[in-house]
């Protein structure tokens, strides 16, 4: 039977593989024996899992394997991890690259640049520029070429990439063992209590919204998760924070931030977007509202990545200014809180 959960039209982190409409002539069938009938190679274990992993939508809404499927449905298949077909594209995008040698390069992403092709982002994206500029890209498990972690499209900052399969292999390694730094500054609701501390919590898609993570606190679910935080400046109604990933999951941090009550500033897809702390006056209103159009989008930069060199295993690090936008918006907060108080 159907979920009674109808969600949103997957985005930016669910990616379309197999779409089929059922004919008129459609007698009801359940949807994993309809996908074996559609999809080549296809194994009924696989669907069932997929099924299971909530990747199979009818009309929009997710169903478990043994929804029947009826005349005139729409059934989807859709995943975390953008179908082959559309990662290839080579496109000249000019590419900020760090740092670069046989084996790796560090590129420097700008906000609202997409890192891999997937739904509605089938160009214009990190991959379709590495592609053009560096020929036979080592493919990782998820057949995105060259890519060893990702970060968030609206998220701008540091990404090693990959140019051959054992750098690929020696650094997925090291961010499996959690032995890479990665550090991010970002600005958040509210005046954080603590100086430092950690968040623990394992992630998962947030059930009654698949566009979203969540917390199960209790472990039963998801992934382990652990961020640790330190406090930079106080700017009144939000804090400026530094955050050091142990792991790297998908929105790690927006979705910690905002379980301990510090979403952050301007995060439409986790509430960030309005106004979550300070006055009702009109004038503080007005205030955020340009704070927002200064930085439109969730402030939060990739700042410093460290690991060591496939080939030398030399210990590397790299660090990079807040882009324009951020620097703009917290200088903004800073003369607010100053002249405030």
């Amino acid at each position: 039977m159907a979920a009674d959960q109808n969600l949103e039209e997957p985005q930016e982190e669910l990616f379309e593989h197999h779409r089929f409409k059922a004919t008129k002539g459609q007698e009801p069938l359940r949807v994993d024996k309809f996908l074996m009938n559609f999809i080549e190679n296809a194994t009924r274990n696989k669907i069932q899992k997929a099924a299971k992993d909530g990747n199979i939508w009818v009309n929009n809404t997710i169903v478990k394997q043994n929804y029947k499927v009826k005349a005139g449905d729409e059934v989807r298949v859709l995943f975390e991890h953008p179908p082959y077909e559309f990662l290839l594209t080579p496109e000249n995008i000019p590419l900020d690259i760090v740092y670069e040698d046989e084996v790796l390069l560090v590129v420097n992403k700008p906000a609202g640049m997409v890192v891999h092709p997937g739904h509605g982002n089938y160009s214009g994206t990190l991959i379709n520029a590495l592609v053009y500029h560096f020929e036979n890209l080592p493919n990782n498990s998820s057949e995105r070429p060259g890519l060893v972690h990702r970060i968030d499209k609206d998220t701008s900052g540091l990404l090693v990439v990959a140019k051959t399969e054992t750098a690929m292999t020696y650094l997925s390694k090291q961010f499996f063992q959690k032995t890479s730094e990665r550090e991010y500054i970002a600005l958040v609701w509210g005046n954080v209590d603590d100086e430092e501390g950690t968040i623990e919590g394992n992630l998962a898609r947030n059930p009654k919204n698949r566009l979203q993570m969540t917390v199960f606190p209790e472990g039963d679910e998801g992934k382990e998760a652990v961020t640790h935080y330190k406090v930079l400046e106080r700017l009144g109604y939000v804090t400026l924070v530094s955050c050091r990933l142990e792991t790297g999951r998908t929105h790690q941090i927006r979705v910690h931030m905002k379980y301990v009550g510090h979403t952050l500033f301007n995060d439409e897809r986790y509430g960030g977007d309005k106004i979550l702390k300070g006055t009702t006056f009109t004038k503080y209103k007005q205030f955020v509202e340009n704070a927002f159009k200064i930085l439109p989008r969730q402030a939060l930069h990739a700042k410093t990545l460290g690991f060591n060199h496939p080939i030398t295993g030399k210990k590397m690090q790299f660090n990079s200014e807040l882009p324009e936008d951020m620097q703009k918006c917290i200088e903004k907060w800073r003369h607010y809180s100053k002249h405030s108080n």
